[in-house]
């Protein structure tokens, strides 16, 4: 429904983990800081983020919209050093309350799925997830992980 992504309304500090060596069976992570400043549009029908990743020397902007007729949201991403990648992953909030999105992409010339986790454990806390697949959904390898904080 409109409104799911309210919770991350606000400023926010994260602790980002990051796999070097993505879809290579590696378990080396590396670890980075990022700000966040998100607010509401369409009378939280959709919101948008600015994310700064100090550390790594790029700003990142995510821009959520809902859509009622399918009640599915659509999450875009876009590097200021890179620009706007599509498609967007799609997919909404279950019953259990984890957002879950979903897209078909490449990955160094191979056809994957790419899926965006949301979970919000308090209402100063949440975690982000990007896990890629390889075999259609059977397994998934998470390769990205955003722990938020609201700042206070």
């Amino acid at each position: 429904m409109a409104n799911n992504f309210d919770f991350f309304i606000g400023d926010w500090t994260s602790k980002q983990r990051r796999l070097r060596d993505v879809l290579a069976g590696s378990d080396d992570w590396y670890e980075f800081s990022g700000i966040t400043r998100c607010w509401s549009v369409f009378d939280g029908g959709g919101n948008v983020d600015e994310v700064k990743f100090p550390e790594l020397g790029y700003t990142g902007l995510t821009l959520r919209i809902f859509n009622p007729a399918t009640e599915l949201w659509s999450i875009y991403w876009a590097r200021n050093d890179t620009g706007l990648a599509l498609p967007p992953t799609v997919g909404r909030f279950d019953a259990d309350g984890v957002g879950r999105f979903y897209d078909d992409e490449e990955w160094n010339g191979r056809p994957i799925r790419v899926r965006y986790q949301w979970t919000v454990a308090s209402a100063d806390a949440c975690r982000w997830e990007q896990a890629f697949s390889t075999d259609a959904g059977e397994t998934w390898e998470t390769n990205w992980v955003a722990d938020f904080t609201r700042a206070g």
